[in-house]
């Protein structure tokens, strides 16, 4: 199962996927499009617990009870949430492009704010959908060349209607929230994943410079973790796919 990142959709992992699939039944759902839950006061309709059991639900569904998971960027919190509170169903996890929002939270500081700034700002009412949808392409960018032309038509499709830029708006809101306190009852509880964890970031995206030893900050969280770099910045499944599907199919295959 593959989940996407903001502001992508699924077709973000179009040219991962099909690598993948020569040995893999490959799932890539698709979050804010689809799933635009009821909104709560504490956001709870959109944390990563309640997306973990949609994740859930859906594979289930189509008959899988126990399976292999990669998310990116915000997919990573709904991933990480999934095996936390799913260990019979997650067999490994790969995450990328992240470290626990909890932790991210308790580290942050002048150079977090400043380089994520869009967390705190995401997280106010009303004013980060108006921003956004006032001129959707100039602020998201966005190119065809690199996304591929179809991935790129479903993207604007998305960042143009209101209704999904405000389910991507209402993930942050509740990560700064809600997701952060389930992050800090499992660190009281000692609670941590029971499956394997490969970590993946991007060389060029500040999540190293930020955090310095990004392995280090998932031991606290894993006891059978491993992972590295790649050579890109944020959207790795659209910039260097070979060498993501490679360190994917290598880390599943060991099941």
């Amino acid at each position: 199962l593959m989940l996407h990142g903001h502001p992508r959709t699924h077709a973000t992992w179009h040219r991962v996927a099909p690598i993948l699939a020569e040995e893999y039944t490959v799932i890539c759902l698709i979050f804010a499009v689809s799933a635009k839950p009821f909104d709560m006061p504490d956001h709870s309709g959109s944390s990563k617990r309640s997306n973990a059991r949609d994740c859930l639900a859906l594979m289930y569904y189509l008959g899988f009870d126990r399976f292999g998971l990669a998310g990116q960027d915000r997919g990573a919190y709904t991933a990480f949430r999934t095996a936390m509170d799913h260990p019979a169903s997650v067999s490994r996890l790969a995450i990328l492009e992240a470290i626990p929002i909890g932790d991210a939270l308790a580290r942050c500081d002048a150079r977090f704010a400043s380089a994520w700034w869009h967390w705190f700002f995401f997280a106010q009412p009303e004013k980060p959908e108006q921003a956004i949808l006032a001129n959707p392409d100039a602020w998201y960018g966005g190119d065809p060349a690199e996304m591929g032309a179809e991935a790129y038509a479903d993207f604007l499709a998305s960042i143009h209607d209101p209704a999904t830029v405000h389910g991507m708006i209402e993930d942050y809101r509740a990560g700064l929230g809600i997701d952060r306190q389930h992050d800090e009852d499992d660190r009281a509880a000692g609670r941590k994943l029971e499956c394997p964890l490969l970590v993946l970031w991007s060389a060029y995206d500040g999540l190293e410079e930020l955090h310095s030893d990004v392995i280090a900050i998932w031991r606290e969280w894993s006891s059978n973790v491993q992972g590295n770099s790649l050579n890109c910045h944020h959207h790795m499944a659209e910039e260097v796919p070979e060498a993501l599907a490679a360190e994917l199919g290598a880390f599943f295959h060991d099941e």
